[in-house]
């Protein structure tokens, strides 16, 4: 088995209460499936909508992030088979239903 990064991408869902409350008891579920089955390593967290990114030699600051879209939203590590099981999984990911987010699957190199 291998490990995997999953960062999701995405904006805000928007809707009611209720949907609000049902789009988080679907990432629940998702995330309990996933470790029920023996492929989350780490079920991650959310992050804050606001940060600063450290840069180049100078090791400039300034706030980010930057463009809504690239917005990283959390993240989770996974264990897969392979990149084309761990793509299987993140296809169940709520992120779909509401936001049209993403999920980006990353390999973890192994040091």
């Amino acid at each position: 088995m291998s490990e995997f990064l999953y960062l999701y991408r995405g904006s805000e869902p928007a809707g009611s209460p209720e949907e609000m409350q049902q789009h988080m008891q679907n990432w629940i579920t998702w995330i309990t499936e996933l470790g029920e089955k023996g492929h989350l390593k780490a079920p991650g967290h959310p992050l804050e909508r606001t940060g600063k990114v450290v840069s180049g030699k100078q090791r400039a600051v300034t706030d980010g992030p930057f463009a809504e879209k690239d917005l990283v939203g959390g993240y989770s590590v996974v264990e897969a088979t392979d990149i084309n099981q761990a793509v299987e999984l993140a296809g169940g990911c709520p992120i779909f239903e509401i936001t049209g987010g993403s999920v980006e699957v990353r390999p973890i190199m192994q040091m």
